[in-house]
């Protein structure tokens, strides 16, 4: 599950380069040097049709190339032809990429390649194959969440091992597009478990990017929602009996995805800044991303759907079956300018500037009121 090197700059005893340990792969610096230009070679012969190779040698060539030089491109090729042919299994790729990505955390190609397999996973004609060669469980959408946990759980391992890792959480951002479809429990969940991994990378604004695109993409969604439950309403209001079955399934999932309470998140993001903030002085991400948080909240069309989202609660009757009333999701849903106003994020700053003793957090709180009277005008 993890390569590297062993610095050794000479073969000093007669055995092999490879050492395995407890799941860990280990290779002698002193072979890279001959190992890769082998390798490199036979497989470019290969190309050029001057050299035959059967597939378990493709295999094994291309394999040994990436895990010693994973942005080869030639090699990742020669196995997407593999995949198409039926020869190579797509998940044991998606192995092979994960074991590179132990060594090179930030490979383009691999995240490349990584992204087309999973692409030939989601298609509708490799699904079924899949099942009866017993790769994958049983049902698609098991499928797909364990696919889609799997990979969260490599980009977090890749962002670990380098700092800024933009590659892994673009990487991230694309399955949570394409595998995951940008569900209001996706994002809540991806929200809570990104949350600690910030907190204890505090410079790296490739993580705080990702928790912007979340809340950007939570906001986005509860606005949609929104407008679909107001539309099927003011539908079986006009005709009551037209399509009622199918009308009150996606209701039901609008209403079940619209009772996220999206300013108490905003709040509770705005509330990590400061408690980092606080705690970690002189980090400029952290600041850039209370800038861009409070951005969204003041700026974000569901600041004024909010409001029309408390109306259309007291439009569905059928809500007081659930124990509660129009009057508590009022409570529960207060506009956000109250919840998120300016003036607490200007006690912060005085706060900050008053008894800070560090140069870069005086400077950064002092960037910050000025965004705040420029940008918001307040």
């Amino acid at each position: 599950d993890e390569i590297g090197l062993i610095p050794c700059p000479e073969a000093r005893y007669n055995r092999s380069p490879i050492v395995l340990v407890e799941n860990k792969l280990g290779v002698e610096s002193w072979c890279v040097k001959f190992l890769l230009p082998y390798v490199h070679n036979k497989l470019l012969l290969y190309r050029q049709r001057k050299q035959w190779l059967n597939k378990d040698e493709l295999i094994d060539i291309t394999c040994t190339l990436l895990l010693l030089n994973p942005d080869f491109t030639t090699a990742w090729n020669v196995r997407k032809e593999l995949i198409l042919s039926g020869t190579l299994n797509p998940l044991k790729d998606l192995h092979l990429g994960k074991l590179a990505l132990t060594k090179f955390p930030k490979s383009p190609e691999t995240w490349i390649h990584r992204r087309w397999v999973l692409q030939q996973l989601i298609q509708e004609n490799s699904l079924p194959s899949l099942v009866t060669k017993g790769n994958l469980g049983a049902a698609p959408v098991e499928r797909i969440h364990r696919l889609v946990q799997e990979e969260m759980n490599v980009c977090s391992e890749a962002a670990g091992r380098y700092p800024s890792n933009y590659n892994a959480w673009s990487h991230r951002i694309w399955v949570l597009q394409h595998l995951g479809k940008l569900t209001v429990k996706v994002l809540l969940d991806e929200l809570s478990s990104t949350k600690y991994w910030v907190s204890m990378h505090v410079s790296d604004h490739s993580g705080f990017h990702y928790r912007q695109f979340l809340l950007k993409s939570l906001i986005g969604r509860t606005v949609t929602d929104n407008n679909v439950l107001v539309q099927n309403q003011m539908v079986n209001e006009q005709n009551p009996s037209l399509q009622k079955e199918e009308s009150a399934g996606a209701e039901a999932a609008c209403v079940e995805e619209q009772s996220v309470d999206l300013p108490r998140h905003l709040e509770e993001e705005l509330e990590l800044c400061t408690e980092l903030i606080d705690t970690y002085p002189g980090h400029e991400t952290l600041w850039c991303h209370s800038d861009e948080t409070l951005n969204n909240s003041h700026h974000s069309p569901a600041t004024s759907h909010m409001a029309q989202a408390m109306d259309v609660d007291g439009l569905n009757e059928s809500s007081s079956k659930q124990g509660y009333t129009q009057e508590t999701k009022r409570l529960k849903r207060a506009p956000m300018q109250d919840v998120l106003g300016p003036e607490m994020e200007y006690r912060f700053i005085d706060k900050v500037l008053s008894t800070c003793r560090d140069v870069d957090q005086a400077r950064f709180a002092t960037a910050y009121r000025k965004w705040l009277l420029t940008f918001l005008g307040q």
